[in-house]
């Protein structure tokens, strides 16, 4: 039987409150051994369009983007550019021109932005 709150616009519908469903995407959890390049921002539009379009159909959802800051890569980048590994992937994050300044500017929906060096991740793989 069809839910009597649900509303129909243009051939689609749009569900009410209590028919409402989780959706949960997520792009890759990008390496950020180097400043972005256009794959990137492939993956991640088409990533936040589908969370758009969802979003707009009802559905709860939670999109989820980040980084993940470890590998031996990112140390011999930091260790070659004479900062630490920390320092280095805090510059392609949160630096100038950095993933999180990109994101701002092709105004990506994001809910929760991850990075493998936050603490609350650190700790949870510590266990």
């Amino acid at each position: 039987m069809a839910c009597p709150g649900v509303l129909f616009y243009l051939g689609g519908f749009f569900m009410c409150e209590k028919c409402r469903g989780n959706y949960y995407i997520t792009t890759p959890i990008y390496y950020p051994s180097a400043k972005l390049h256009i794959g990137h921002a492939y993956c991640t539009v088409a990533t936040d369009t589908m969370a758009r379009f969802k979003r707009l159909q009802g559905y709860n959802v939670m999109f989820l983007t980040g980084t993940d800051e470890h590998g031996q890569k990112i140390e011999d980048k930091a260790k070659a550019a004479g900062v630490t590994p920390q320092q280095f992937v805090d510059n392609i994050v949160t630096g100038k021109g950095g993933v999180l300044d990109l994101w701002k500017l092709m105004n990506i929906s994001y809910d929760r932005f991850i990075r493998t060096t936050d603490d609350y991740h650190v700790a949870a793989i510590q266990r």
